[in-house]
């Protein structure tokens, strides 16, 4: 039991953070490169990569190499507590419209 407590607190506070938060909301629209959350969130692609390091290492995340791009998209098998935070994040729609699409279009490799 005290492990499984462990393992929630650690997750929630990977949550805890704007950005990691602001990251896990961008996936739950779809699958993105790295530029394209970095150009999204407005921070350097180093800032952004150890975010993500951390997200994928909780387990939160996959990743997915597409030639010289890596895309990053949501773990369905993310634990139950982990997704029940996802249906109360607000909609990034309207800021993924926007993408340049730095990458390319997303072809499966």
């Amino acid at each position: 039991m005290e492990q499984s407590i462990q393992e929630m607190a650690e997750a929630y506070k990977l949550l805890a953070d704007k950005t990691r938060l602001t990251i896990i909301a961008l996936l739950q629209e779809q699958e993105l490169c790295v530029c394209d959350i970095t150009d999204i969130i407005g921070m350097s692609q180093p800032n952004a990569s150890q975010h993500l390091r951390k997200l994928k290492a909780a387990g939160l995340l996959n990743e997915k190499k597409k030639g010289q791009w890596v895309y990053y998209s949501l773990n369905p098998d993310a634990e139950a507590y982990v997704q029940c935070v996802y249906p109360y994040l607000p909609s990034m729609k309207d800021k993924i419209a926007g993408l340049k699409n730095c990458c390319g279009p997303q072809e499966e490799a």
